[in-house]
């Protein structure tokens, strides 16, 4: 079914259809069907194939796959910063491709995304960083105060409050995103490749925090190339390659 800019009678049968089906599976939070992302070029590029994918409410889910098998273009579908060619993608219930403009600011604030370069704001502390996310989104200054040190504690960061991110490790900054990310309590937390640039041992702390904070219901996808601490976690992997899912495995391995 062909997406179409102007949102005409092919994504209302669409809709139909996928809401017959996802009503039957309420525990879904994130749901595609038949879902395919081709970009248009000088070389006609197929980034995903015809998707079908369900994660439930609280997984921890490892996406793996060699680069340019579609990890990053599948996340970006789901902080709806590209719309899929064909397809639908529902997230706690809504179709994103009929989601208007003026709704995406509002989605995005229940996903926390951990960027594997970091992006910290280097001018300010990182108790500035973490606030940022929820002054981004206007909550109250007292809620701010209370919420920041206590994330940050979560996180073991409490002592480095006041500190500068160019004052902390990889490690730390790596923290610093994960405080960042769960600060507005999301549904979903994203985290492109947050190991990547990490050394084993801090590797492992990121992976644990994660690991506490879907232990809290939070669902968590990780694209990683990460093949030990896959293979150590026993999660759900999903496996793509060449833009096809292939391999989906409960406490499965790299």
């Amino acid at each position: 079914m062909e997406y179409d800019e102007e949102g005409t009678f092919s994504i209302w049968i669409m809709d139909t259809f996928v809401h017959i089906l996802s009503s039957s599976d309420s525990k879904s939070m994130i749901q595609m069907f038949n879902v395919s992302k081709t970009y248009i070029g000088e070389v006609k590029v197929e980034a995903l194939k015809d998707i079908n994918l369900h994660i439930k409410r609280g997984e921890f889910i490892f996406l793996v796959g060699p680069s340019g098998a579609g990890k990053s273009t599948l996340t970006r579908l789901l902080i709806r910063e590209e719309l899929p060619t064909k397809g639908q993608i529902m997230v706690d219930d809504r179709s994103l491709l009929r989601m208007r403009e003026r709704e995406i600011p509002y989605y995005r604030r229940k996903i926390g995304f951990i960027f594997q370069d970091f992006r910290l704001l280097m001018e300010r502390t990182i108790y500035e960083n973490v606030a940022f996310a929820m002054e981004a989104i206007e909550l109250p200054a007292n809620e701010i105060r209370e919420r920041v040190p206590a994330v940050l504690e979560m996180v073991g960061l409490e002592d480095k409050i006041n500190s500068y991110p160019h004052q902390l490790s990889g490690g730390q900054q790596q923290r610093v995103c994960i405080a960042r990310a769960v600060v507005n309590d999301p549904l979903l937390i994203i985290a492109d490749e947050p190991t990547g640039n990490l050394d084993p041992d801090n590797s492992w702390e990121v992976m644990n925090i994660l690991h506490a904070i879907n232990k809290r219901g939070t669902t968590v996808i990780t694209a990683t190339h990460d093949r030990e601490m896959v293979n150590r976690m026993k999660k759900r992997v999903i496996a793509l390659c060449d833009g096809c899912i292939v391999r989906d495995e409960e406490r499965g391995e790299y």
